[in-house]
């Protein structure tokens, strides 16, 4: 499984525990995106990178991280084919994989610990799309508009 990673300024400390992490299992290959320091830098340079890589099929999965996880979210989602889902706990991560296909994980590292994140990177990773029921929903999102009523 190839999983690109990508992160601001805010998120690169979280990004660079989140790599370790992913570099003790067995069968995954990180490919980072960076950023590579606590400097100042965009999130949605990151955003942007990690969605296009998901989207080419060059990665399986994406990883991002700013201060709160919104930002960086909302960047990768503006890509045609991106479902990221800013998750706080195991739980939303898990349902985003089963319900919503996401595609690309994003954390807020203000917001979760480092244990907790990982936690929450391992159960979207672990976790597969449902499809049945689910399946019509996605197809609605990937729509430029959806029938409202």
């Amino acid at each position: 499984m190839k999983i690109a990673l990508g992160a601001d300024h805010g998120g690169y400390e979280l990004k660079e525990k989140i790599k370790q992490h992913l570099a003790k299992k067995e069968g995954i290959e990180v490919i980072d995106f960076g950023t590579n320091s606590t400097e100042s830098v965009d999130y949605p340079k990151y955003g942007h990178l990690v969605a296009k890589s998901v989207v080419d099929k060059e990665v399986d999965f994406g990883i991002l991280v700013c201060g709160t996880g919104i930002g960086i979210s909302i960047a990768a989602n503006k890509i045609k084919g991106i479902r990221a889902a800013n998750c706080t706990n195991t739980t939303m991560a898990k349902l985003t994989r089963q319900h919503n296909d996401a595609n690309i994980l994003a954390l807020g590292a203000r917001i979760v610990g480092d244990v907790l994140a990982l936690d929450i990177v391992d159960e979207f990773l672990s976790a597969s799309f449902e499809g049945g029921r689910h399946q019509k929903r996605v197809e609605q999102i990937e729509k430029e508009t959806c029938n409202l009523f």
